[in-house]
């Protein structure tokens, strides 16, 4: 049985059934974003070279030699093998793109244009086709066929040099924060370029660069300092914007973060913890004055959390109608009662593994829910079933492999 998001057999058509996806792209943010037109019924299917399979089948742990990124990263994806560099893989990539709406690649700018499979040869076999081309710095401009990864995004963008202690080097998250970004991005990209199509008949190309959609979910920097010359410090787990907002320690050893972006949950919080006098402070009353004093309001807020255990400390929160959460690690984020009863991890049954644990899909539609058919699959499984449907026979097969194409 699919996993929707609910836990519930899928109730209608998923939305996206009927479009046809190729995944040429490699690592997390162009297969990224085929897995989440995959989770919402699209026919995904995941291209890779015969002999060098997508890096992040081997990229972290693994159990009994089966990738684990992997399982998440190609689910809901058939998967084929093809040399696009031989006349043979031309050919069938061809083939499939005249049946198929959606392309997804990240190879460097000029790679397909060397193959014969640019965009000219791309849109004559198929002019309603979507082409995402997802890299590093875009399709042009000086910094365009550089090797280009999610860690520059995160440094180029303005990200790191806002990450850390004030005191401490700029940092870099530990996970694929710009990429997994970008693939929200592209996945939005490519549904409004669908859109676009069903419009006008054409297709388009989309020209993703890994480090433009990171730079837009850091806010107002760019305003800041165009129209003030403010250059946003790093502060640690604090904001310039309010205070009391940090992470605090229990009484028995948790760690839970609090957030006061709201004036009245300000309020809320510091009668919470004893210390209703600070409202009437001139400078209490807006969130920048209230981060010019968060050594004042972090010594109070702290010192009540660090007598309280933790579940005291939420219970309280929550009946002050104040925001906290718990600082979770994934064994916490496995047990929170919020993910479960929101069905946020799933369970998926795989042919390798058995039953695997997993992020569900993005979010609940109420008549059309995505779902999660299958874990990734091994290299090449699906290759003769895809290639029988485009109507090559065994024998054709059979040629192809032989010549190093599949």
């Amino acid at each position: 049985m699919a996993h929707d998001m609910t836990g519930a057999p899928e109730r209608g058509r998923a939305p996206l059934e009927g479009l046809r996806v190729l995944d040429l792209a490699t690592l997390f943010a162009g297969p990224l974003a085929a897995t989440m037109l995959g989770d919402f019924g699209a026919d995904v299917i995941k291209v890779e070279h015969p002999r060098r399979p997508d890096p992040s089948r081997g990229h972290g742990p693994a159990k009994d030699g089966v990738g684990l990124w992997w399982k998440l990263l190609g689910r809901n994806k058939r998967n084929l093998t093809l040399d696009l560099s031989t006349p043979g893989g031309r050919d069938v990539l061809l083939r499939l793109a005249a049946r198929s709406d959606v392309v997804i690649e990240n190879f460097r700018p000029g790679t397909l244009e060397k193959w014969d499979l640019g965009w000219e040869q791309l849109s004559a076999a198929n002019p309603r086709l979507v082409l995402a081309r997802v890299t590093g710095f875009g399709q042009f401009g000086p910094y365009a066929r550089r090797p280009g990864f999610g860690t520059l995004a995160e440094a180029m963008s303005g990200f790191a040099a806002v990450t850390g202690e004030p005191d401490g080097p700029p940092t870099l998250p530990p996970f694929g924060l710009a990429d997994s970004i970008a693939a929200l991005a592209t996945s939005y990209a490519v549904m409004a370029a669908l859109r676009s199509r069903d419009r006008d008949g054409r297709g388009q190309v989309v020209d993703m660069a890994i480090i433009e959609p990171m730079l837009t979910v850091l806010g107002p920097q760019p305003l800041w300092y165009d129209q003030l010359g403010y250059v946003q410090p790093r502060t640690g787990n604090r904001s310039a914007n309010n205070a009391p907002r940090n992470t605090y320690r229990t009484a028995d050893g948790a760690w839970l973060a609090v957030s006061t972006s709201a004036q009245s949950v300000a309020e809320r919080v510091l009668r919470l913890v004893g210390h209703p006098e600070f409202l009437d402070e001139p400078w209490f009353a807006t969130g920048a004055g209230r981060a010019a004093h968060a050594d004042e309001l972090d010594e109070v807020v702290g010192g009540w959390i660090a007598r309280h255990e933790r579940a005291e400390v939420v219970a309280a929160f929550e009946q002050a109608e104040a925001a906290v959460a718990t600082v979770n690690d994934i064994r916490g984020v496995m047990d929170d009662e919020q993910y479960r009863a929101l069905g946020s991890i799933t369970e998926v049954e795989d042919e390798e593994l058995g039953t695997v644990r997993m992020q569900n899909v993005l979010f609940r539609l109420s008549e059309t829910p995505g779902a999660i058919k299958w874990a990734g699959r091994p290299h090449g499984s699906d290759t003769d079933a895809v290639l029988a449907e485009l109507g090559l026979s065994e024998r054709e097969i059979a040629a192809l492999r032989d010549g190093g194409a599949l």
